[in-house]
């Protein structure tokens, strides 16, 4: 019995086209002054100590830094320091208005559905949660944080890595088999369906593959999964 849903965000919630076209040029274009103007907040400055760490860079050479983060960017590098940099320049871009999350309607209306049903929900990106409370805080169409329970992040794990699920299973306090993780990419559902997790992938467009995974169009079909229960 399914009693807690754990959601990718890109892909699965949101559009690729979002994140890519959208967010990560924002966080590009702004994160050269946002680290000049902020370096020395505490929040800001504990990530730049960490990327110094990783890169053996001096950690008061901000420009040095601020390369070597571009260039994480332009890798679409999975780096925590990084993602938790991106989430305060996005904080501040979503604060101005000059933001608006994007989340799909079926995924809206669904989402509001199981948590009035009283499932618990969860989110796990590799997008730090202050990116994730951020992209829910201000979609387009309102604020859906009160809908969760709680988020995840690369803290927990990499998302190909079923030691990470395994460390959500002892937050969540639930059995392996009372958790749904939906994601649009079957390696995070390969590692999900290792710790033990019920899984579904999300394909929303393109042919559907064979796979023993629960193939969903959108959260419709996942909700069709759901009353089979």
């Amino acid at each position: 019995m399914i009693r807690v849903i754990l959601t990718d965000i890109e892909g699965t919630t949101s559009s690729i086209a979002f994140v890519h076209d959208v967010l990560f040029p924002y966080a590009a274009e702004h994160l050269p002054a946002f680290i000049r103007d902020q370096q020395n907040n505490p929040d800001v400055k504990e990530q730049l100590a960490l990327v110094a760490e990783e890169t053996k860079t001096d950690p008061d050479d901000t420009e040095a830094l601020i390369e070597t983060l571009q260039g994480w960017i332009r890798e679409d590098r999975k780096a925590t320091a990084l993602k938790a940099l991106q989430g305060l320049i996005w904080e501040q871009g979503y604060q101005q208005g000059e933001l608006k999350g994007h989340i799909y309607q079926d995924a809206a209306t669904y989402l509001q559905n199981w948590h009035a049903s009283g499932l618990r929900l969860y989110v796990y990106s590799s997008g730090s949660v202050k990116a994730q409370k951020l992209i829910f805080g201000f979609t387009t169409v309102g604020d859906f944080t009160p809908l969760f329970s709680g988020y995840f992040d690369t803290r927990m794990g990499g998302k190909k890595e079923p030691e990470a699920y395994r460390n959500i299973l002892s937050e969540l306090g639930v059995e392996a088999g009372a958790v749904l993780f939906l994601s649009d990419v079957e390696a995070e559902l390969e590692a999900a369906e290792a710790a033990g997790m019920e899984t579904a992938w999300l394909i929303r467009d393109g042919d559907l593959p064979k796979t023993r995974h629960f193939v969903a169009r959108n959260f419709a079909d996942v909700d069709s999964l759901l009353q089979r229960q």
